[in-house]
């Protein structure tokens, strides 16, 4: 079952995704915006947790990879009700939750959205949560309260990256960092020191607003957003293992 397969909502939005069985708790990939289930780090976790006999999960946002629907149209609390319905379509069992990027907000929701002892894990790979907030200029947050679409330089590809007001009115709905996020499981966060687009010091402050005693912070001083050199994966895989084996 490891090809692509898709999944119906309600709304007859047709959800990409691959899953391999195995042992629990299933390992969720949640990739970064406008990113898919084809980037290096989720087929290198896939690969991982098929060759350890693991569960695990890749998906397509609407609008993104393979799934249907617009882009234009996708927020944080949709792609999270998706990711929650792939999860009780698909998982048995406790989860654990790796976000890339926008997916380590979005992994946070799905946790909080999950029934208490569903989710056994959280691992963030430069996590931005509420990045709408402190990403954004004042000036662009003005164009975006007025309904315009503000668009940015790519560095990872030839369109610009947009920003659409709907998406941004509901991740400023969505702002996680500016109290206590009420999650108790084990996480894990990994943050490049020179990455470009989110501060390291984000993965200090979630570090600080998780209700967690189990946190820890890995800091990779020469580390860029992605993280996806070979020895960036090799850490990335380690701390999975790690997490695994805690939960089991």
């Amino acid at each position: 079952m490891t090809e692509t397969r898709f999944h119906v909502m309600p709304d007859g939005c047709r959800l990409a995704y691959r899953f391999t069985a195995g042992a629990g708790p299933t390992i969720v990939f949640l990739p970064g915006y406008m990113s898919d289930m084809a980037g290096g780090k989720a087929t290198a976790v896939f690969d991982w947790a098929r060759e350890n006999g693991r569960a695990c999960l890749l998906l397509d946002y609407s609008g993104c990879g393979e799934s249907g629907g617009e882009f234009a149209e996708g927020t944080l609390i949709r792609w999270k009700d998706e990711v929650v319905a792939l999860i009780d379509a698909l998982c048995r069992g406790p989860v654990l939750l790796v976000g890339s990027s926008m997916g380590g907000w979005l992994m946070l929701l799905v946790a909080l959205a999950l029934p208490q002892g569903r989710c056994a894990g959280l691992i963030g790979i430069a996590a931005a949560p509420d990045f709408t907030d402190w990403g954004t200029s004042e000036e662009d947050k003005a164009r975006l309260v007025g309904g315009e679409t503000v668009f940015e330089d790519n560095p990872y590809g030839p369109e610009s990256t947009p920003t659409h007001p709907g998406f941004w009115a509901d991740g400023q709905a969505s702002c996680l960092l500016g109290g206590e996020i009420a999650i108790d499981v084990p996480v894990r966060l990994l943050h490049g020191q020179r990455d470009p687009d989110v501060p390291w010091e984000i993965s200090l402050r979630l570090a600080e607003a998780l209700r967690s005693a189990d946190v820890q912070v890995h800091l990779i001083k020469d580390g860029d957003h992605r993280l996806s050199r070979d020895s960036d994966i090799a850490l990335l895989l380690r701390t999975l293992g790690d997490l695994v084996a805690l939960a089991d």
